[in-house]
């Protein structure tokens, strides 16, 4: 099926309509952020179901019993996504954790004037791309992918769902009120998790023990999280996502475009990527 089957186009991007119908995203613009919410912000195959793990066990100062009873996108709902309406949110007792897909100037009235906590999850985009072409070929409510050629050239002129990676990436590192944004990259939590989720919760304001530290990582690590059915997708229908085709938690690894790409398909990612990024004085970890 097209994009014009499966997506609408909201405030400039592809949405899926299968998760995000036009209540639920009227339910989003009316929604009322507290000013000790938290909100994880990605764009898609960034780190957002990792996040999804470290922040509530942050804030269960080590207790595994949420993330383990728990499916993620009821544990850490998306405010944009179709079952945020139904999760009562506002009964929630803060501090309430959530996430979401959108760009910083897709966020409503109510974020710009409450200021919530933000972790902003970067990746490295290649990594993005690839891990998106594998999403998209077992996902039923995604355009399937095409060629890797027909994919890359959809994902570099940002006609797939959320639109543009520099888009969404330039626009939250130009935010207003810095102060309230913590931003993190995949790989850094790759290379140093322990140390990550320190940062994470000093920046939460919950100083947590080395002990409870090292718990909340070895959980977290990425062998586990694939184990945990209420962080890895099996629990969805395979009618929605064909786990048999591609895992959702599939390799958890940073440079996997190296496996993927052609040297010709690199440099045209490269060539756009420098055009694009040309502006960005913000020192990315794989740059």
């Amino acid at each position: 099926m097209t994009e014009a089957d499966l997506y609408a186009e909201y405030k400039g991007v592809y949405v899926p309509k299968n998760l995000h119908p036009s209540n639920s995203l009227k339910y989003y613009e009316d929604f009322t952020f507290r000013p000790d919410d938290v909100l994880i912000v990605t764009y898609p195959k960034s780190g957002t179901t990792w996040m999804q793990e470290i922040v509530p066990l942050i804030h269960s100062e080590g207790d595994l019993t949420p993330v383990h009873t728990i499916p993620n996108w009821d544990r850490v709902p998306w405010l944009e996504e179709h079952r945020a309406k139904i999760l009562n949110l506002e009964q929630r007792p803060s501090p309430r954790i959530f996430a979401t897909h959108f760009h910083y100037g897709m966020m409503n009235e109510s974020y710009f004037q409450v200021k919530p906590k933000v972790i902003y999850t970067m990746r490295n985009p290649k990594d993005v791309f690839t891990s998106s072409f594998h999403y998209y070929g077992m996902a039923s409510y995604l355009v399937n992918p095409g060629t890797v050629d027909e994919f890359l050239e959809k994902f570099l002129n940002g006609k797939i769902m959320f639109g543009s990676w520099f888009d969404h990436v330039k626009g939250w590192l130009k935010a207003k009120d810095k102060d309230h944004i913590f931003y993190i990259s995949y790989e850094e939590m790759i290379d140093d998790l322990n140390g990550c989720v320190t940062k994470l919760a000093q920046f939460l304001e919950k100083p947590l023990s080395p002990e409870v530290i090292e718990k909340i990582s070895e959980n977290c690590l990425f062998k586990n999280m694939k184990k945990n059915k209420m962080s890895n997708y099996s629990l969805v229908p395979e009618e929605f996502m064909n786990q048999k085709k591609s895992e959702f938690l599939r390799k958890g690894v940073a440079g996997d475009w190296k496996n993927f790409f052609t040297e010709a398909q690199t440099e045209k990612f490269n060539t756009v990527y420098k055009d694009k990024m040309k502006d960005v004085t913000f020192r990315f970890v794989w740059d």
